[in-house]
């Protein structure tokens, strides 16, 4: 091993090597394309940056001057590049390397500059190395190795076109070295493509996935998720946790929730700048915040030396994101929990998952409020400031106290100050078997109170339950049913809170804001029930159209079953039609009446058949073309025929209706032999004024021009 970063890992106190750190040193693998399959949290990052250290330094120790890049290591998030950057900062430290960083979210002007004036080794994310690539920012002609971190989940994220160009512009002869937890098929034909004789490593320590996590199920009740992570959080009271959403606005709303019960936490989601995750996940480490809510972009590769806790407040979409943030706790030989939030009906798909992941959890429920206070019992009687020696500044102070208070009174404010760091735990109602429709247990003996509040007055379950839990010093288990009536209200209380609801309220037996409650004797008579307000969403009023008495619904039942051998009733003859017309007039045919064949006369001759030369009447007929001289047949108008000629009627013709004669047909007979049928009579006709008619030139037989159509 090169001595400088021999020295470089003594310093952050490395005294043996984990199981894939010492695999990829190895002497024979030197110079070599390596595959590497290794389970989170198994010292990756400084894994291949021993790996590649001999590629890079050779037989030197310390780099020259910086120049183009020697090396590229490609991460899948901004959280993660920033991270190898970190680690590879104090692992070549000694050696003299500038490692630079390309990420989404940074400034691309500044990143331009710090490549301008050189780097030994740059760590960046696909999107941004690309975009630099195609600008001409980055000079790849001296790249030496080429480094994947987490490919499998580069290409989960949609990444594999920029990895193959990126690979693509680098040099052939580059060493290419691909990590990741778990190897598919598509990283093994990426690394077929792009490499060349891979060494495949595969490490799994002690043959078991995640050994030093504590996996625990924990079901709760759906509307105690948040209560119970509260709780969770408090039983534990780990360094740092971190608690996963599956969506943005569950990691604001579960942020803003535990910043209102004085935890200090932070966001982590792709909608803040990278900035703002910057400095999140600097917060943790600094010890500033202790927990941190975030969504899946937080399940890769970061590393929190003192995470202990990891919440699943959204059970993850598969096993590999169920192992992937699991992974953030129980790093590098460290103990870690990984709680699993689960609501009755998630539970199968819980069962699911666990098992995909090979993984065995503890079935149980969330740390009650009873449970919490226990645990923070326990830290303070191990506390170390028992053993502490007061400052000297404060030892005149220490003794005042002593002199002034008694022991007892010294013990209850230490104890009040302990419990006023921490957030009250919160009481949890059982889970149940996730059905919603479930019996509801017996509540036992319980005695009915009057309060003079009701519909009217705005009151509801939902109000008068806090304001009993409130005022009368009892929880929600102590109350039973709550009936709502218009005008007050019946509470159910069990009997053994009685005398507490009693003496909490006083005699006047007053709540707040002027509600008072009264005792009855036994269960009251609620009464029928009455109707429905106007609901003016609906268009619902009483004693309208859907109130009114329709009379009962006719019956089907009686209806006799069918039984085929019973006999159909028989038809009744329909009435014969009475003759409206005379009998001379039905004798007389119509003129539209067509023959019937019974009617011609035997003998009749048929009717001639269509001429044999002549072509049927079609649209496909070619017309018979014109002999040579021939001059074509003149048509006859309908305006040459003579006045009052009728054409001759063919033999076997339809009878045609004439139509009446009306009272200006004397006038028709006065028109001109031409059978024009316009008036003849110039005077009839249009003539505009200032103009005169034209003495016609067609002769005296000639009729006159008439309009065109």
């Amino acid at each position: 091993m090169i001595q400088t970063i021999a020295d470089a890992l003594a310093d952050q106190g490395y005294d043996t090597m984990t199981p894939v750190q010492d695999a990829v040193i190895a002497p024979e693998l030197d110079g070599a394309d390596l595959l590497v399959s290794a389970q989170t949290g198994s010292g990756k990052t400084v894994a291949f940056g021993m790996a590649i250290a001999p590629t890079l330094l050779g037989d030197q120790t310390h780099f020259g001057r910086a120049g183009a890049p020697l090396a590229l290591i490609i991460a899948p998030t901004r959280e993660l590049a920033m991270q190898v950057s970190r680690e590879l900062t104090w692992l070549y430290g000694k050696a003299g390397a500038i490692v630079a960083t390309c990420v989404g979210g940074m400034d691309t002007r500044t990143e331009r500059r710090t490549l301008d004036r050189g780097a030994h080794i740059v760590v960046a994310t696909p999107g941004r190395l690309c975009d630099h690539i195609k600008r001409n920012n980055i000079d790849l002609t001296d790249i030496r190795a080429v480094v994947l971190d987490e490919a499998d989940e580069m290409l989960d994220l949609g990444f594999r076109e920029d990895l193959e160009f990126i690979l693509g512009e680098s040099p052939a002869t580059r060493r290419t070295l691909m990590f990741s937890a778990t190897v598919p098929a598509a990283i093994a034909k990426l690394a077929k493509s792009y490499q060349r004789d891979a060494q495949r490593i595969s490490v799994v320590a002690d043959g078991k996935q995640h050994s030093d996590i504590e996996y625990r199920a924990l079901t709760v009740n759906p509307r105690d998720t948040e209560n119970a992570i509260l709780n969770i959080l408090r039983f534990y009271e780990a360094k740092n946790a971190i608690v996963f959403c599956n969506t943005r606005a569950a990691v604001a709303r579960l942020t803003s929730r535990l910043t209102n019960r004085n935890f200090s936490v932070v966001a982590l989601s792709g909608e803040l700048s990278q900035t703002e995750r910057t400095n999140a996940l600097q917060s943790l480490r600094d010890g500033r915040a202790r927990v941190c809510v975030a969504t899946d972009v937080a399940a890769r590769g970061i590393d929190l030396p003192n995470l202990e806790l990891v919440i699943h407040a959204d059970l993850p979409t598969n096993a590999d994101t169920l192992l992937h943030r699991s992974g953030r706790t129980g790093r590098a030989g460290r103990k870690g929990v990984s709680a699993l939030i689960v609501p009755p009906k998630m539970r199968s798909k819980a069962t699911r998952l666990m098992g995909w992941a090979k993984l065995d959890a503890e079935w149980a429920l969330p740390p009650s409020a009873s449970e919490v206070n226990a645990a923070d019992q326990e830290r303070l009687l191990n506390d170390a400031a028992w053993t502490t020696p007061a400052p000297e500044d404060a030892v005149e102070f220490v003794a005042e106290l002593v002199e002034r208070y008694s022991p007892e009174q010294l013990a209850t404010a230490f104890v009040n100050l302990h419990r006023s760091r921490g957030s009250a735990p919160e009481e949890l109602s059982n889970p149940g078997d996730g059905k919603e429709n479930a019996p509801r247990m017996e509540f036992g003996k319980s005695v009915w109170f009057t309060v003079s509040t009701g519909r009217n007055d705005g009151a509801e379950p939902r109000t008068i339950l806090p304001m009993l839990c409130r005022v009368g010093d009892m929880t929600r288990d102590d109350i039973g049913a709550i009936r709502v009536q218009p005008r007050h209200s019946y509470v159910e209380v069990a009997e053994g809170a009685v005398p507490k609801l009693v003496n909490a309220l006083g005699p006047d037996m007053k709540a707040e804001d002027g509600v008072t409650l009264t005792r009855l004797d036994g269960v009251p008579d609620f009464g029928p029930r009455t109707a429905r307000p106007e609901n003016k969403g609906t268009g619902y009023k009483p004693g309208g159209k859907f109130d009114q008495d329709k009379g009962p619904k006719p019956s089907y039942r009686d209806k006799p079953d069918y039984n085929p051998d019973t006999p159909k009733p028989a038809h009744k003859p329909k009435p014969q039609r009475e003759e409206a017309a005379a009998p001379a007039a039905a004798a007389k045919p119509r003129a539209t009446d067509k023959p019937r064949a019974a009617d011609k006369p035997r003998g009749a001759p048929a009717k001639p058949k269509r001429d044999a030369d002549r072509p049927p009447k079609s649209h496909k007929t070619e017309r018979t073309p014109m002999k040579a001289g021939e001059k074509p047949k003149a048509k006859t108008a309908w305006k040459d025929k003579p006045a009052g000629e009728k054409p001759a009627a063919k033999s076997g013709a339809k009878a045609v209706w004439k139509k009446p004669a009306k009272e200006g047909a004397a006038r028709a007979e006065a028109k001109p032999e031409g059978g024009y049928n316009r008036a003849a009579d110039a005077s009839k006709r249009f003539t505009p004024p200032g103009k005169a008619k034209k003495p016609s030139t067609r002769g005296g037989d000639a009729r006159p021009k008439g309009p065109k159509r």
